[in-house]
């Protein structure tokens, strides 16, 4: 377990590249999923689109929280671990209502049913949790271990 009361935080960097490559099969396999799942595969496309939100914006809500929010929060790991699932959350509802705009804009006005927007921020919450995870399985720091 990292010493957090001494931590000088670094900064999150990764080449646009692995990010685009990684965010992108996320974004691909995702609607494929989902469209497969509905039984309109012609939607794939729509699909992938609005799963950039999750897959590229949840990047994005990442980075700002390791790059900006963390280190102005207190090291204690209880207040880092309440921020992080506070920026989760409220991100996860946020890209659930972008989700919602583009699917609104690109289909008219018959957009598909939706559920209530805090199952969008658990939702969110829940997929981090598990890629964090995944992380913390594969030696890498991950918000498990209070590393990553």
């Amino acid at each position: 377990m990292a010493d957090l009361e001494n931590t000088t935080w670094e900064p999150y960097r990764e080449p646009a590249r692995a990010t685009l490559s990684r965010t992108g099969t996320i974004a691909v396999v995702g609607g494929a999923v989902f469209a497969g799942r509905s039984g309109r595969l012609p939607d794939w496309p729509l699909a992938t689109l609005l799963m950039l939100w999750p897959a590229l914006g949840g990047h994005f809500i990442e980075l700002w929280f390791l790059n900006w929010l963390r280190p102005r929060v207190p090291a204690a790991r209880a207040t880092q671990t309440a921020a992080r699932i506070a920026v989760w959350f409220v991100g996860g509802i946020a890209l659930a209502v972008g989700m919602r705009v583009t699917e609104t804009a690109l289909r008219g006005n018959q957009p598909s049913r939706w559920p209530a927007w805090w199952v969008a921020g658990l939702a969110f919450v829940a997929i981090e949790l598990v890629v964090h995870l995944v992380l913390r399985v594969r030696g890498k720091p991950s918000f498990h271990d209070g590393r990553g």
